[in-house]
C-alpha cells in the first residue's frame, strides 16, 4: 500500500490536496458569491459607478455567507488529514542537499512564474491604495490634503488596511509553520478572491472592515512565498532568482499605476479592488504549479510525499548520517525561537530594516500620489509610473549583485542609496516643482529603491532561518514592515503629523540610516550557501 501511495503521488508531481472536494467547493462559494455584488456595482455605471448612499440588496447578503462558507470549507480543504506531524527515525538521516544540487527544470521555472504571480497580485493590493485614496476621499467626503473640510480622516483607510497585514504576516507565518507553505499560500489567494468585494461596498465602514480582511490575506501571502521558494530552489540559484521575484514589487507598481491611469477614470477607483477576483481565480488555477516544500515534509517525517516533490524537481532522497536536520534538532516550532541567542542579532537587523522599508513604503509612497497632486502635479500617476518604469532595469542588476556577489552588500548599498534620496526630498522641500528631472531622479530610488529594498529583506529573511522556524522569521520580517506603516499612518490619522513630502521622507531616512549600520554590524553573508550550512555557522559563532 505504501509503494502505491508513493507511486499515485510521484505521478501527481506531489501536488496533492487533503480534502480536494471541500477545497474546490469553497473556491466556487468564494467566487460566486464576490460575483454576487456585481450588480450593485454595476448599477452605479451611468453615476460615474458611485455607490454611496446605496442600500446593501440580498444578493449582497447573500454573497458574503457564501464567501464566509467558501472560506471556512477551502480550509478545511487544505488542512492535513492529520496534524501528528512528527519526525521519524529516517527523517534524522535524510540528506536534503541533493535538492540543491539539481540543475533549474521545467517543474522549477513553473514554481517561479506562480510565485511571481503570487507576489504581483500580493503588492497590488497594498500599492492601490495609494491610488484608491484621492477617488474614495472624494466620494466619501474624507478628510484629506486634497479635502481638508472633510468629515472623517482618509488615513483610516490605509490604517485598516495595513494594520490587517501585520496581523495576517504574523498568523500566516504561525499557519506556514503548521500546515505546510502550499496550504498557507493557495488560502490566502482564497483570501484575494473574497476580499474583492471592497470594489462594491457602497457604506465607508464595510470598506474599512473589507480593508481590514483584505490586508489579512496580503501580509500571509508573500512571506510564505519566500519560504517556499528558499526550500525549493538550488542553492546557487536561489538569490538572483527570488530577487527577480521580488522585482514583482516595481513590477506591481507599474501595472497598478497603469490601471489608475487607463481604467479608474472610466470604472472609478472601485475598480483596483475589483481586479481581485480574476486575478485571485487566475493564481488558483495555477496551483498544480505549487508543490510543498520537500524541507518541510521531510522534517515533519512525511518521507512519501517528500520522495514526490523531490521527484518533481529530479532530486532524490539520499539517506546519510548525521544529516542536515539533526542541526535543527534543539530548535522548537516556537516564536520565541526567534531571539534565542542564535539568531538575536539577525532578529534585529530584520525588524530595523524591515521597520525603516514599511515607514517608506506606507509613509512616503503610499502619500506621494496625494502630495504631488498637493503640489499642483495634475498627471501624479503618470509621474509615479514613469518612475517606476526607470528605475526597473535597475532590479536585474541588484538580482546579479545579491545572487552573485553579495547579500549583505548588497542590502547595504540599497539602503544608503534610498536614505540618500530622501534626505534630497528633505533638502529640497516644496521647492522641487521648479525642477522636473530633479523630481525623477529622486523619486526613482524610493519607488524602485524601497521595492527592491523590500525583496532582499524578504529573501534575506528566508534563507538566515532554519527549516522549523523560517514561515515565522519571514512573516516577521513581513509583519515588522508592515508595523512601520501602522506607525506613519497613524500618526496622519491621529492628526500628529501632517503628511507632507518633506515629513514622511524624514521619518522614513532616519530608520532606514540606522537599518544601514545594523545590517553592517551584524549581518551574514548568504550568497550560494546551503540553507543548512548558514544554520550551522550560525550555531557555530554562538557556541
Amino acid at each position: 500500500m505504501k509503494n502505491i501511495k508513493h507511486h499515485n503521488l510521484t505521478s501527481l508531481g506531489g501536488v496533492t490536496f487533503h480534502h480536494p472536494m471541500a477545497f474546490w467547493f469553497g473556491v466556487i462559494a468564494v467566487t460566486a458569491g464576490v460575483i454576487a455584488h456585481l450588480p450593485m456595482y454595476m448599477m452605479g455605471k451611468n453615476n460615474g459607478y458611485k455607490l454611496v448612499g446605496m442600500p446593501m440588496d440580498m444578493p449582497m447578503m447573500l454573497g458574503m455567507a457564501a464567501i464566509i462558507v467558501g472560506l471556512l470549507a477551502s480550509l478545511y480543504g487544505l488542512y492535513p488529514k492529520t496534524m501528528a506531524m512528527k519526525n521519524t527515525k529516517i527523517t534524522s538521516k535524510i540528506r536534503i542537499s541533493a535538492l540543491d544540487d539539481v540543475p533549474l527544470s521545467a517543474a522549477h521555472i513553473g514554481l517561479l512564474l506562480a510565485m511571481a504571480m503570487a507576489v504581483m497580485i500580493d503588492i497590488m493590493k497594498p500599492t492601490a491604495l495609494a491610488f484608491v485614496m484621492p477617488g474614495m476621499t472624494l466620494e466619501y467626503g474624507l478628510k484629506s490634503p486634497l479635502n481638508p473640510n472633510g468629515s472623517f480622516p482618509a488615513a483610516w483607510v490605509a490604517l485598516s488596511g495595513i494594520a490587517g497585514t501585520v496581523i495576517g504576516s504574523f498568523l500566516w507565518g504561525w499557519l506556514g509553520d503548521k500546515i505546510g507553505r502550499r496550504a498557507s499560500i493557495l488560502y490566502a489567494g482564497i483570501g484575494f478572491i473574497g476580499t474583492s468585494i471592497c470594489g462594491a461596498m457602497p457604506d465607508f465602514y464595510w470598506n474599512l472592515g473589507m480593508c481590514f480582511l483584505m490586508g489579512l490575506a496580503v501580509g500571509g501571502m508573500l512571506p510564505i512565498c519566500y519560504a517556499l521558494l528558499a526550500e525549493t530552489m538550488p542553492a546557487r540559484h536561489r538569490g538572483w532568482l527570488m530577487i527577480l521575484i521580488g522585482a514583482d514589487v516595481a513590477g506591481a507598481y507599474i501595472l497598478t499605476s497603469w490601471i489608475a491611469v487607463e481604467l479608474v477614470p472610466i470604472y472609478s477607483w472601485r475598480i483596483l479592488w475589483l481586479i481581485g477576483l480574476p486575478t485571485g481565480v487566475l493564481f488558483i488555477m495555477l496551483n498544480r504549479w505549487i508543490p510543498e516544500s520537500p524541507r518541510f515534509l521531510l522534517l515533519n517525517g512525511l518521507e512519501d510525499e517528500a520522495h514526490a516533490v523531490m521527484a518533481r524537481y529530479g532530486a532524490v532522497v539520499v539517506q546519510e548520517k548525521p544529516s542536515a536536520f539533526e542541526i535543527e534538532s534543539p530548535i522548537k516550532g516556537q516564536w520565541c525561537q526567534l531571539i534565542i541567542p542564535q539568531f538575536l542579532g539577525l532578529t534585529l537587523v530584520v525588524a530595523c530594516l524591515a521597520l525603516g522599508s514599511g515607514l517608506v513604503l506606507f509613509g512616503f509612497n503610499l502619500w506621494i500620489p496625494t502630495n504631488l497632486r498637493k503640489l499642483g502635479f495634475a498627471e501624479a500617476d503618470t509621474i509615479l509610473r514613469n518612475a517606476a518604469l526607470i528605475g526597473f532595469p535597475l532590479t536585474f542588476l541588484v538580482a546579479w549583485m545579491y545572487g552573485f556577489w553579495s547579500s549583505k552588500k548588497t542590502i547595504i548599498i540599497l539602503g544608503s542609496l534610498t536614505a540618500a534620496a530622501l534626505f534630497g526630498f528633505i533638502i529640497a522641500g516644496d521647492a522641487i516643482v521648479q525642477n522636473r528631472a530633479l523630481l525623477y531622479a529622486l523619486l526613482v530610488v524610493p519607488i524602485w529603491g524601497i521595492s527592491s529594498v523590500v525583496a532582499v529583506l524578504s529573501v534575506y529573511s528566508s534563507e538566515i532561518y532554519p527549516t522549523r522556524i523560517r514561515a515565522r522569521g519571514t512573516g516577521f520580517a513581513a509583519g515588522a514592515s508592515k508595523a512601520g506603516g501602522v506607525a506613519i499612518i497613524s500618526l496622519v490619522s491621529f492628526g500628529i503629523t501632517a503628511p507632507s513630502m518633506s515629513t514622511v521622507a524624514l521619518i522614513g531616512a532616519i530608520p532606514m540610516t540606522l537599518a544601514v549600520i545594523l545590517v553592517a554590524i551584524f549581518g551574514v553573508e548568504t550568497c550560494k550557501r546551503r540553507l543548512e550550512d548558514i544554520t550551522v555557522d550560525e550555531r557555530s559563532q554562538k557556541a
